[in-house]
C-alpha cells in the first residue's frame, strides 16, 4: 500500500507543482509571469500578476508538499483549492477534457482527497516526523476548506461576464 501511495503522491504532486511553475516562469513550457497573468485575465479574473503569483505559488507549494508527504492535509487542501478554481473555469465546457472540460481538475481534486483520507504512507516526511496517522475526519475538513477556498477565490476575483455576452450565451470562462 505504501508503494502505491508514494507513486500517487509523486505523480499528482509533480503535476500540480508543474502547473504552478508554468504559471510563473518559462520552465516546463510556461510563458512566464506575463503569460500566467494573461491567462487569468483571459479567463475573467482580476488581480493581474498577483493572481498568477498566488495561483502559481499555491500550486507549486502544495504539489511539492504532496511529493514530500509533508503536512499532507495542508498540501491536499491547497491542491484541491487551486483545482477547484480550474474546475470552475472549465465548467461551462462540460466534463470531458477533449472539449476543454473539467475532467482533469476533478481527477486531481479526487486524488488529493484520497491522499488526505489514506495519509501519505510510510515513505513520507510526515511519517518520519511522527505526524501520522491523521484522523479520518481531517478528510472532510480538507475537502471543505479546499473546495470552499477555491469557490471563494472564484467569487472574489472573477469578473462577471458583460450582460451582452451572458444574453448571447457566451458566459465568462
Amino acid at each position: 500500500m505504501d508503494t502505491g501511495i508514494l507513486i500517487l503522491r509523486l505523480l499528482v504532486g509533480l503535476l500540480v507543482a508543474g502547473h504552478g511553475v508554468q504559471k510563473i516562469s518559462s520552465h516546463l513550457g510556461g510563458r512566464g509571469l506575463e503569460g500566467g497573468t494573461e491567462e487569468f485575465r483571459a479567463d475573467g479574473f482580476r488581480g493581474g500578476a498577483l493572481t498568477a503569483l498566488a495561483a502559481g505559488g499555491g500550486q507549486t507549494g502544495s504539489g511539492l508538499l504532496l511529493v514530500a508527504g509533508l503536512l499532507t492535509p495542508l498540501a491536499a487542501t491547497g491542491a484541491i483549492g487551486v483545482m477547484t478554481v480550474a474546475l470552475t473555469v472549465k465548467w461551462h465546457n462540460g466534463l470531458w477534457v477533449q472539449n476543454d472540460g473539467y475532467e482533469y481538475p476533478l481527477v486531481l481534486i479526487g486524488t488529493a482527497a484520497a491522499i488526505a483520507a489514506t495519509g501519505p504512507g510510510a515513505w513520507s516526511l510526515d511519517a518520519a516526523l511522527g505526524l501520522t496517522p491523521y484522523p479520518l475526519w481531517w478528510t472532510a475538513l480538507v475537502l471543505a476548506a479546499g473546495v470552499g477556498s477555491g469557490l471563494l477565490t472564484r467569487l472574489v476575483l472573477h469578473r462577471a461576464a458583460p450582460a451582452a455576452a451572458r444574453s448571447a450565451g457566451h458566459g465568462a470562462r
